[in-house]
Parts: C-alpha cells; structure tokens; sequence
C-alpha cells in the first residue's frame, strides 16, 4: 500500500485544483522539480551523512576511546620498589676507628590478593559496554533530530510551492479582472479587492519563503557542517516509503525491551555496578609487601697501637641477604561504608533498570497510539478531505466566471482549500514524525 504521507503522490488526486490553477504546476514549480529529481538528497542519504559529520556526536564517541583506555589502566600492577644506599656509617670514629661503611640494595613488590586486578579489568571492560550503549542512546536521539527537521524542511519547501501556486492562481484572476473591467462587466472595487488579496497573499508568500529557506538552514545542526556543502543540489526527496510496525502492540514492547537504547543503558549499568560492588569487596583484601635486601660490609683492616695491639675492631667482609614480609593492619576494614556504598549502587541500578522498561512500555504503546493516528488522519485527508476541498473550490472558480458566485465567495474558497491543503503537509509531517520515534522506541534504525 502506498504510504499515504507521500506528499509528491499527492498531485495526480488535484486534478481539480490543477485545471484551476493553470499555472500552478509550470515552469518555476514542477518543471525544477523535474529538473532536478535526480540530484534530490533522500533521508537515509541525509542520515548516514549525520552519523559521518555530526561533531556533537564526534565528541561522544571520544568518550569510548576513554573507556577503552580505562581497560589497559585497570590492568596496571604495583610497580615494585628498588632501594640503595648507606645501610650504616660509624659516626664516632674514635669508637671504631677504621670502621667501614656498609652499603644495601634491596627490592620490594606488592602482591595483590583478592583478585583485585580481574575485578577492576572487569569493572573497566563493564564501563567501556556502558559507555557504547550511551553513545548509541546520543545517538538514536540524533537521528531523531535529524528525522524532524528533514520532515519540517519538506513540509515548508511543500508548503511553499503550494502558496506560490495560490498566489499564482490570484494574479490570474486580477488579470481577469482587468480585462472584465476594460469590458465593463465589473466594477473598479472587485478589481480593488482582488488585488489587495493577491498582495497580501505576496506577503504570506514572503513569509513562507523564509520558513522554507530556515528550514533547510536547521538542516546543518545536526549535520555539524552547512547543509550546502554536502549537497549541493539542495532539493530533498520527500517521497517517504510506507512502514508497518511488525506485529501488535504487545509484540512491539518485547522488541522493545531487548533492543531499545534506554533499557540496553540500564542494563549496562546495573552489570557496571555490580562488577563494582565485586571491586569494593576485592580491595578489602590486604597486600603483603616481599622486601628482598643485600647488605654489603667491606673488610676492616687492624689498627695497631705504639705497643704492637690491636686497637679497632678488625672483621672481613660480609654480604648478608634479607627477607621480610610486611603486612598492613586492616584496622580500617572494621568500616564498612564503601561496601554498603557499592550494594546501594546495585539496587539503585536494579531499580532504575526496572523503570526504564516501565517507561519503555509506555512509550512504546503511545507512540504506537500516535503513529496509527496520524496515518489514519493523512488517509482521510488524502482519501476524501483534499478531493472535497478541490471540488468546492473548482465549482466555486467556475461560478465566478459565470457571474454566479461573487469575488468574496471565491476568496474563501481559495483561502479554505488553502488551509486544508497546509494542513495535509502538517499532518504528512506529523506522520514523518510518529514514525521515527515509533522505529527508534523499538531500538530501529529510522527509515522514511
């Protein structure tokens, strides 16, 4: 079935309108559209050049390569302790004269208990999961921007052509006028009048013309580049596919909760808090410290007195090799604020992961709720509203020119099937809308 916000679609059903118009359709219209058809930017087109360009988005994903480098920090142990120097100098020489000095070198290392380093590597690859889902979550959220302004930029580009088309259409009828004054079949205040329409339809024209130029400007926000630049044609394709949810609401929702950005978030924060909770109990481990240690004496040679004795205390060199082992007090283990911190953190995770889904849920069901309602309201538009409106307002043009029906009547009926037909694009954008947050309240990638 074709999808009935396809506004391009919608001109074979204004036959009406197009033979009211004459002009509506001509060479500054429809013939540029034609002209340019192969060089209009489509959606996915302008999607994927978001995903590629957005520097908002640039900026998130730097925060993964922090995330990742987290990993290889987690990993680090204990750098081990090189000691050297003086291990002892006699200070009072004439205690021990000819004393030596002795000299130490030794090494300590920290060993790691409890699996401290597996539980931080562990926390750290947790992280770096929580992390990804958090950019996928910045990034759906883009790519529902995005889906907005396109849908804004075609309803104001359509909207535009369609009050240039009126406008149009009101500079016949002044040229008529002019003519059927020249021929006294009206007077100089119906051709007053028809002309102050004309003009202040310009004016709606101007206005319009500035939305659509805006619109297309807003385009560039989330490129994070002008729109121009990356494409230079400038024209969008607006001839939207049709989409059809896979299933009712109920199958919707268990999509939703296995693929959804927000519930993937949750889910990744609760395993990063638990791997922390894990953490916290690992680093009330102690660790003992090996302190390997050479000492190392040279040998004192005697000191003999006027009387021929020994007067120092001579010895031969030594080497000598120690080994201790230190082992902190775990004195401050008798607190336990971090692990009551830790666990806090869980439940709290578990909590907002159940919310989440809650949210979820709901938000899958009204967007579902929106979606089917907006299509329904493009169907009637596009089915009977238009056709309706187009009909009064050709029966209403030919009675004009019969002199059965006076200028006011036919001003009304321009300005009605106007309103009508700007309400067609608002509901056509609308229906762009829904379907976007529908696809991404299912976890999809958005397609139009």
């Amino acid at each position: 079935m074709k999808m009935l916000y396809d506004i391009a679609g919608a001109a074979p059903r204004l036959t009406a309108l197009a033979l009211l118009l004459p002009l509506a359709f001509g060479p500054g219209t429809a013939g540029a559209q034609t002209a340019t058809a192969a060089a209009r930017t489509p959606f996915a087109r302008y999607l994927e050049a978001v995903e590629n360009h957005s520097l908002d988005l640039a900026a998130q994903r730097e925060t993964i390569t922090s995330a990742q480098a987290g990993v290889s920090i987690a990993g680090v142990r204990p750098d081990p302790q090189l000691t050297y120097g003086l291990a002892s100098k006699e200070l009072y020489t004439p205690n021990k004269p000819n004393a030596a000095n002795s000299m130490t070198a030794g090494l300590a290392l920290t060993i790691e208990t409890g699996g401290k380093r597996d539980r931080r590597i562990r926390a750290a690859q947790s992280n770096v999961r929580l992390t990804e889902a958090t950019v996928e979550s910045f990034r759906r959220q883009l790519f529902n921007d995005a889906a907005s302004s396109f849908a804004e930029a075609c309803r104001a580009n359509q909207a535009l052509v369609r009050q240039e088309d009126s406008l149009q259409a009101l500079s016949d009828v002044v040229r008529m006028n002019e003519r059927r004054k020249k021929a006294g079949d009206i007077g100089g205040l119906e051709l007053a009048q028809s002309r102050v329409e004309r003009d202040r339809f310009t004016a709606d024209v101007t206005s319009a013309r500035a939305a659509a130029q805006t619109a297309l400007i807003n385009l560039s926000v989330p490129l994070g580049r002008r729109y121009s630049d990356l494409f230079p044609e400038a024209s969008l394709d607006c001839e939207f596919k049709a989409y059809t949810p896979a299933g009712d609401p109920e199958a919707l929702v268990a999509q939703a909760l296995k693929q959804r950005d927000d519930v993937l978030v949750a889910q990744a924060a609760l395993e990063n808090a638990r791997d922390q909770a894990q953490l916290a109990h690992a680093n009330r481990w102690v660790d003992p410290t090996f302190n390997v240690g050479i000492s190392q004496t040279p040998r004192v040679n005697p000191i003999y007195g006027p009387e021929g004795d020994v007067i120092n205390s001579p010895a031969e060199k030594s080497k000598t090799l120690s080994l201790t082992v230190t082992l902190p007090i775990p004195v401050s283990r008798l607190q336990k604020g971090e692990l009551i911190q830790a666990e806090s953190a869980v439940t709290q995770a578990m909590l907002t992961l159940r919310s989440v889904e809650l949210k979820a849920e709901s938000d899958v069901r009204a967007t579902y709720g929106q979606f089917v309602a907006a299509r329904e309201n493009v169907r009637r538009y596009r089915e009977s509203v238009l056709l309706d409106a187009d009909r009064v307002l050709d029966g209403m043009r030919q009675a004009y020119r019969r002199g059965a029906a006076s200028l006011l009547e036919l001003l009304n009926a321009q300005r009605d099937a106007d309103d009508t037909y700007l309400a067609y694009l608002q509901a056509n954008a609308d229906l762009a809308t829904a379907t976007v947050q529908l696809q991404l309240s299912l976890g999809l990638r958005p397609t139009l």
